[in-house]
């Protein structure tokens, strides 16, 4: 019988487990080298910059969920991007989305491009990434939602496109998580994860993961994770393989809060807008309900004026403002102070993204406690 999703995050297929102790909890390998018996003969593990039995479970997990051949475990979903780009050479052209996470946009504009790696922005939501293809294109990245605008593009009509040409499609699939979303199954030849949210889901830890639907891929990135050292740590591992055993139901609960919310913030005066791709009026809800199992719980909204979205940010006490998402709390961002402050102003204002503009990521919370909050906090709202 072939296995649901919610219990993939809590058993692996074939179980690995500490055998001699029948330890639930798979154990943290807290080492940083392992002996030898002689030379010649290994255990199979050498030093954790190259691999730790902690980090291989997460691995395998991960790569179940998103059912990749392989995956690799980061320090961080920046150290994951980074380790990505190592794949490219200098002249190697690679067309990304106009709306993307600004660490990625400060990497690719203040790294990358210092290595000599060439950048085409597109909407990828909206336009055709065929006429952007060159001869030195070697990918195609893209968030889908993005962040903070939401867009949703259409993963199977671009990969048809990356296959003609024969270029990697590189989806970030933070804001859905394999439980909603898995683009390796609809074209894609390489998904980017922050660990750090929905798979970790407590704001506890940072982790990255890039997982791949070929092998020779992640051969070569793990010869540049050993290379280059961003591994991620054992404890870290083990803090990830926590959170997502309770991935399948945090990201119910949370869409279920996220859904009742955005169709309140769709009644509220002081907002003229609500992005949330599970709202009919969204352009990419259609190519959600084809593409994904669930529309995540990401909201941006637009306020009237920078004032409201300050008093908002000052106010809230129970929703937290602060940077991330996708932990069981609720959190408020700013994106042009936090998540895209070193992004340019002529970038800001083609993507929509100004001071009236608000990313919520929404917990676990009684949804009932979390519109009091937000009721009490517009109400009392007379800039």
């Amino acid at each position: 019988m072939k296995r649901n999703i919610a219990t993939k995050c809590i058993h692996l297929e074939k179980e690995r487990t500490c055998e001699h102790t029948g330890a639930i909890s798979f154990p943290i390998y807290q080492t940083a080298t392992f002996a030898h018996k002689e030379v010649g003969e290994s255990t199979g593990y050498d030093y954790t910059r190259l691999q730790n039995p902690t980090r291989e479970h997460l691995e395998e997990v991960v790569a179940a969920l998103e059912k990749g051949v392989d995956a690799l475990a980061f320090s961080s979903g920046m150290a994951a991007i980074s380790t990505l780009m190592e794949l490219f050479n200098p002249t190697d052209h690679i067309i990304i989305d106009e709306d993307l996470y600004g660490g990625s946009v400060r990497l690719f504009e203040h790294i990358c491009k210092k290595n000599g790696i060439l950048f085409t922005r597109v909407n990828c939501s909206e336009e055709s990434i065929e006429p952007y293809v060159m001869d030195n294109t070697k990918a195609v990245f893209l968030e889908t939602p993005t962040n903070p605008m939401m867009n949703v593009s259409d993963i199977v009509k671009i990969s048809k496109i990356t296959k003609k040409y024969n270029i990697l499609l590189i989806i970030d699939n933070t804001f859905l998580s394999p439980y909603f979303q898995n683009p390796l199954q609809l074209g894609a030849d390489v998904v980017v994860h922050s660990g750090t949210k929905y798979l970790g889901g407590h704001n506890d830890t940072l982790a990255g993961f890039l997982v791949t639907s070929h092998q020779w891929i992640g051969e070569k990135l793990r010869f540049i994770a050993k290379t280059t050292g961003a591994a991620l740590a054992p404890f870290d591992c083990w803090l990830i393989l926590r959170g997502i055993k309770t991935l399948a139901v945090r990201m119910e609960k949370a869409q279920e809060n996220a859904i009742a919310l955005a169709n309140w913030f769709s009644t509220q005066k002081q907002v003229t807008n609500v992005i949330y791709p599970g709202l009919q009026t969204h352009k990419g809800y259609e190519i959600m309900k084809k593409q994904s199992r669930g529309f995540g719980a990401m909201i941006t909204i637009e306020v009237k004026t920078r004032e409201i979205a300050h008093f908002i940010l000052k106010n809230v006490k129970l929703i937290q403002f602060a940077e991330s998402l996708g932990g069981v709390e609720t959190l408020i961002t700013y994106p042009i102070t936090q998540t895209h402050a070193d992004v340019s102003k002529e970038e800001l204002e083609q993507r929509g993204i100004t001071d009236k503009i608000l990313r919520i990521s929404v917990g676990i919370e009684a949804v009932e406690d979390l519109i009091f909050e937000l009721e009490n906090v517009l109400g009392q709202c007379n800039v």
